[in-house]
């Protein structure tokens, strides 16, 4: 009798699982969001329609955050202002790109001796091409130097002009900018025109306000907290040569952003 009552019970059990999955939560079409976290009323309008376009060459590692920023400039740009390609080692096989990297208005924004500032260029050569690696230091230097294509390129690089925005990640030093804001800052003298940044950036204040009322906490960047004695782990001998390289650069007026020193 005790094994007929279990069986009944075992029976019971599964009769109250669902016959459907739970259901989802709904997903914005725009921005692949859930719905309650949408950041596209923040959007401009109507996409902005730059003379000059971004090409992101992004690290497959970057497509799994969860809070990734690039998709905010591809829908805040008109169609084909921004382009994003992913992989590890360009231009891999592709025409289309390869022709964006040879093309002589193509300019690769990348720390290196020969980098000019952004601020330097022949306004009356453009509409150009501004490309940016799209991952960690690490990610970004493995890219480059298996991508030769890019060596040969015009490089640029972006006087940082603050802190940065994405205030609920933590930046390894102040003033790096995430890649987001280092294409707005630069799309914005390109076209020399504030309002791009002020319209572009709007989003990600939306997804930091977003985090912050469910809970998340503003940042202070590792430098700070190092030079603070509040950083919480070990600091390892890559993260001490990270730091003095960025000092180093802040004192030749030179800019790392989020894409070129984060990990």
């Amino acid at each position: 009798m005790a094994d007929i009552t279990g069986e009944d019970t075992v029976w019971d059990d599964l009769a109250n699982i669902p016959a459907d999955p739970p259901k989802m939560r709904e997903i914005c079409d725009k921005c692949r969001r859930p719905m309650p976290v949408c950041w596209c009323s923040a959007l401009p309008t109507e996409p902005l329609n730059p003379k000059s376009r971004i090409i992101l060459l992004q690290h497959p590692a970057e497509e799994k955050r969860a809070l990734r920023t690039a998709p905010m400039l591809s829908v805040g740009l008109a169609p084909g202002k921004c382009l994003i390609y992913k992989g590890k080692k360009f231009p891999k096989c592709d025409s289309e790109l390869e022709s964006i990297l040879t093309d002589e208005k193509s300019l690769l924004l990348y720390p290196s001796a020969r980098s000019i500032p952004i601020e330097q260029l022949d306004q009356s050569e453009g509409p150009y091409n501004l490309i940016l690696i799209d991952g960690t230091w690490p990610q970004a230097k493995a890219i480059y130097a298996s991508s030769s294509i890019l060596h040969g390129m015009r490089q640029v690089k972006l006087v940082s002009s603050g802190n940065s925005s994405y205030i609920i990640r933590t930046q390894p030093t102040d003033g790096c900018l995430s890649t987001l804001e280092t294409a707005i800052e630069a799309l914005s003298i390109l076209e020399q025109n504030a309002s791009y940044r002020e319209q572009l950036l709007r989003p990600l204040h939306a997804l930091c306000q977003f985090q912050l009322d469910k809970g998340a906490v503003t940042h202070q960047s590792k430098e700070f907290l190092i030079k603070h004695n509040q950083y919480p782990k070990l600091i390892g001998r890559r993260l001490n040569k990270l730091l003095r390289n960025a000092e180093h650069l802040k004192d030749t007026n030179h800019d790392w952003t989020e894409s070129e020193i984060k990990h």
